[in-house]
């Protein structure tokens, strides 16, 4: 087996990140790396990065429902609208990460993304334009190479991109685990079963503009 990966008690072999929680596991297996062109999908997921700084995904994970709930589905033009009083409720959650700054945050990147919305016609042609080329990615997706990406100049560029818009809580870490998890780029090992269906879904993927 390559290094990084291990294999469940159903006889496939996935990254080893997704560890044997079955919430992550099924995280791993039905989301993360496949392509996305929802835009509150993006929004959620981008906002969700912003929160897990300093913490774990999933620890995140296992708050996305109450996430959800508490910033109305990730609607943008309804976040946008949020106000102090707004804020406090969102303090006083206990289902959520409780961190003032991160959830100012939130709000102030939902009335970003109406104006990137307005000026791009989506989030989803705006974000995909910083797809990586091919022959930017790693020959071999192993352990090795992974360890090398925490940022790449499509992070960066991303990342810079979007502070220059107002956006906040969006580094170039930040950035290149977003476009990890929402397909921008195909991160599963070599080896890791779901890397296959995720390159079979960049091909032809469900969205008819691009």
């Amino acid at each position: 087996m390559n290094d990084g990966l291990i294999e469940g008690e159903d006889g496939r072999c996935r990254c080893g990140w997704a560890g044997t929680d079955p919430l992550y596991r099924a995280y791993h297996d039905r989301e993360w790396g496949r392509p996305v062109f929802d835009d509150r999908r993006l929004f959620e997921k981008i906002c969700l990065e912003g929160f897990q700084s300093g913490l774990s995904w999933l620890t995140i994970l296992r708050k996305r429902e109450n996430f959800r709930r508490a910033f109305a589905g990730f609607d943008l033009a309804t976040v946008a609208g949020f106000d102090d009083a707004d804020v406090t409720r969102l303090l006083a959650d206990t289902g959520i990460v409780r961190h003032r700054g991160k959830i100012v945050s939130t709000i102030n990147n939902a009335r970003c993304a109406l104006e990137l919305v307005a000026e791009e016609g989506s989030l989803a042609a705006y974000f995909w334009r910083f797809e990586p080329h091919p022959s930017t990615r790693p020959e071999r997706c192993d352990r090795a190479s992974l360890a090398l990406l925490t940022r790449t100049e499509e992070s960066i560029a991303l990342s810079k991109d979007l502070k220059r818009r107002g956006w906040t809580f969006v580094g170039p870490t930040t950035a290149y685990a977003f476009m990890q998890a929402m397909g921008l780029v195909n991160d599963h090992l070599e080896g890791c079963w779901v890397r296959e269906a995720c390159a079979r879904a960049r091909t032809t993927p469900d969205d008819p503009g691009r």
